[in-house]
């Protein structure tokens, strides 16, 4: 391994000039998954990866970058060493027309790899470059399914999720009428083993959420999104029978070790998702009649933070508000005059930030 160290550092002192373009062609050559030193120069190439200035020399090199590729599709040794690599090279704008160029060779190993969601992560979090990273899946997004319907599918898998959705193509990728996608996803929102990967799930779908033209299909008996969605915010408290019945039956009688989303963040943004919903008449009728308020009023009743508590009131405040005038029943379609929207602007300056950087670990 210090070999390998000594080589990388090298290369990077030498990143001025012509003699780490020299170093990194001989590396290239070593990253043949038949060459005995394949190992070797991936474990080079990884630790390389692990500074700005080395990953800027990987990135600029499509070469290095495409054997790294092909070694991280083989199943040789150093295969995974590889794929790390590219995870940290791919943050770099520049990897990303020859890391989309050699993502074929990578989209098998996605149903289990967290390393390719993470470089997918990384090549779509610019939102001018998701609409690529979709495309790059083929028709119908099949991978994705694919790591969606794995047993444990990999926490890298939010951020790449959650970035997709910045783009219109990705959405409609994740809201794809078959509904396979949103469903999957709806199942991942309590999902124990990561919560980086419900971060990202939750986070995708309060993205979609911007398309007013499913909200009725989400809500509707084809997704039935709504449970899902309230299931994290809902706690085991005794509440009157007249209000459990207004509830879906997976939200009724909700046993003891029944607990809340434990990530404040998440819960924000599941509340921030239901409140997208609620920006069409058809919306704020199925979340009324499905007893959203009673779940919300109980979580208000809980909730300790002062983020969290903001938004849960602006959700019950459409809920049990007057319905909008003829004309203005599509809240996301409402014009807001400046003036208005400057003020709430500074009343609330968070915004939807994207996910971060994925990095080999």
């Amino acid at each position: 391994m210090a070999a390998e160290t000594k080589m990388a550092a090298t290369m990077e002192e030498a990143n001025s000039d012509a003699a780490a373009v020299t170093a990194l062609s001989e590396l290239t050559a070593l990253l043949s998954p038949s060459s005995p030193a394949a190992p070797e120069a991936a474990e080079a190439a990884l630790s390389l990866s692990g500074s700005a200035s080395g990953r800027a020399l990987l990135a600029a090199n499509p070469a290095a970058l495409s054997a790294l590729a092909a070694m991280a599709a083989s199943a040789s040794r150093g295969a995974h060493t590889a794929l790390a690599a590219l995870v940290n090279a791919s943050s770099e704008p520049a990897a990303l027309e020859p890391l989309l160029a050699a993502l074929p060779s990578l989209l098998p190993l996605l149903p289990s790899s967290g390393g390719v969601c993470g470089v997918l992560a990384n090549l779509s979090r610019d939102a001018g470059a998701a609409p690529r990273a979709v495309r790059a899946l083929g028709p119908g997004a099949e991978p994705l399914l694919r790591a969606l319907s794995a047993a444990r599918p990999p926490a890298e898998l939010g951020a790449l999720l959650c970035n997709l959705s910045q783009a219109p193509e990705g959405r409609r990728a994740l809201l794809e009428r078959s509904g396979r996608v949103v469903r999957r996803m709806l199942a991942l929102v309590r999902y124990p083993g990561s919560a980086e990967l419900r971060r990202g799930v939750v986070g995708a779908l309060r993205n979609c959420c911007f398309e007013h033209e499913h909200h009725e299909w989400l809500l509707g008996p084809e997704v039935e999104a709504l449970p899902a969605l309230l299931l994290p915010l809902a706690g085991s408290e005794e509440i009157p029978e007249s209000d459990t019945e207004q509830l879906p039956v997976d939200l009724q009688y909700l046993p003891q070790e029944h607990q809340r989303e434990e990530e404040p963040e998440i819960r924000k943004m599941l509340l921030e998702t239901l409140l997208l919903l609620t920006a069409t008449k058809g919306g704020r009728i199925q979340m009324r009649s499905q007893g959203c308020y009673v779940v919300l009023r109980e979580l208000h009743s809980w909730e300790q933070e002062p983020q969290v508590l903001n938004t849960c009131e602006k959700v019950i405040q459409v809920l049990i508000g007057d319905e909008p005038e003829a004309g203005l029943e599509n809240l996301l379609e409402v014009t807001i005059p400046e003036e208005l929207e400057r003020r709430l602007a500074r009343l609330d300056t968070e915004g939807q930030g994207q996910q971060g950087t994925a990095s080999a670990r």
